[in-house]
Formats: structure tokens, C-alpha cells, sequence
């Protein structure tokens, strides 16, 4: 992958040169740069913010509700997952904190789910059992109640109403996650 942006940029600065627009080359590069440095900045402050609400939540037992709620729901696609498994515990803490729109506080609960699924598979330990299989699936889809990165992302780019992808995302990452889940278990019948 890194050839193919030293290819674009090398590309960019000969034809930039080729056609007397170097100076434009120049002023978007920094123009960009500048932009990315603020996005970055303002991404911090919004995932502290909401790293704090988590904790806040994960302390207060409000993820603890909310993921009692989802485990009828998670029993369903987690079959073979053992009652009362920590990795079961940490797979609704990251459902949950995803859908909260809160991927960097969910990232933790889906690595320690997936340890603990792999602690649990008796099988071979190079090949991902079912649940774990499931598991990337349901990460790799996304579903989120509350896009808290994107709205951030828009709200320092200067979005005029960047909370006009809220039912968009909803939509579009319910669809995602439900077809990933089915083709998860239609795979695993298959394989």
C-alpha cells in the first residue's frame, strides 16, 4: 500500500510540475496538513469526552443495563458461548459500546472477548471457533446508535447539521450488522 501513495504523490508533484502548479501543490499540502492537526485535536477533546462518559457509565452500572438489555438479544447469535463466560460479559460490553459510537472504549471489550473465546476453544488453537468468526463480523459491520467520531469529524470540518447522519448511519449500520450476523451463521453451517 505504500507504493501506491508514493506512486500518487510522486505522480501529483510531475504533473504539478508539468502543468505550472506547484504553488497550488504546495498550498493544498499545508492547507491539509493544517486541517488534519485540528481534526486530530478536536478528536482528542471529543474521545476524552466520551472515554469519560463511558467510565462514567461502566461506574455508575449504566453499561451494566445496558448490556443486560442486549443479552437476550446477544444469546441468540452467541450460542455456543458458555453462561456466564467473561468472554460472553465482554462481548455485551462491546455491542454496547459500540453502538454507543464509542469504537476506541469498545476496542478493549473486543480484544479481551476474543482472549477469552480463544481460551474457551478446545478445538485447534489456529482456527477461530464460530463465536469468534461472529464476533469480527459484528465489529467489522459497526452498528451504532450514536456516530460520536463522525459527528465530531463534522462538527470541526464546518458541517452545517452534523446531526443529519444520525438516521443515516442507523439505517445503514443496522443493515450491515444484520447481514453480517446471517452470513456469519450461514457460513458457519457451511464451513
Amino acid at each position: 500500500m505504500n507504493f501506491v501513495w508514493l506512486f500518487l504523490i510522486i505522480t501529483s508533484f510531475i504533473f504539478a510540475a508539468v502543468n505550472g502548479r506547484m504553488e497550488d501543490v504546495v498550498n493544498a499540502m499545508l492547507k491539509s496538513s493544517q486541517s488534519a492537526v485540528l481534526i486530530a485535536f478536536s478528536l482528542i477533546g471529543i474521545m476524552t469526552f466520551w472515554l469519560g462518559m463511558v467510565h462514567i457509565a461502566k461506574v455508575s452500572g449504566l453499561m451494566d443495563i445496558f448490556s443486560k438489555l442486549t443479552t437476550p438479544f446477544m444469546w441468540l447469535i452467541f450460542k455456543d458461548v458458555k453462561k456466564g463466560s467473561s468472554a460472553f460479559s465482554n462481548i455485551t460490553l462491546n455491542f454496547s459500546a459500540n453502538a454507543l459510537g464509542l469504537t476506541n472504549a469498545a476496542t478493549p471489550f473486543g480484544i479481551k472477548a476474543m482472549q477469552d473465546l480463544q481460551n474457551e476453544n478446545k478445538k485447534d488453537k489456529k482456527t477461530a471457533t464460530n463465536a469468534m468468526c461472529t464476533l469480527l463480523a459484528m465489529n467489522t459491520a459497526g452498528f451504532q446508535l450514536v456516530p460520536a467520531s463522525v459527528l465530531a469529524i463534522l462538527t470541526v470540518s464546518g458541517a452545517k447539521n452534523p446531526t443529519e447522519i444520525i438516521l443515516p448511519t442507523l439505517i445503514v449500520t443496522s443493515i450491515t450488522f444484520i447481514c453480517a450476523i446471517i452470513i456469519s451463521k450461514i457460513l458457519e453451517r457451511v464451513f
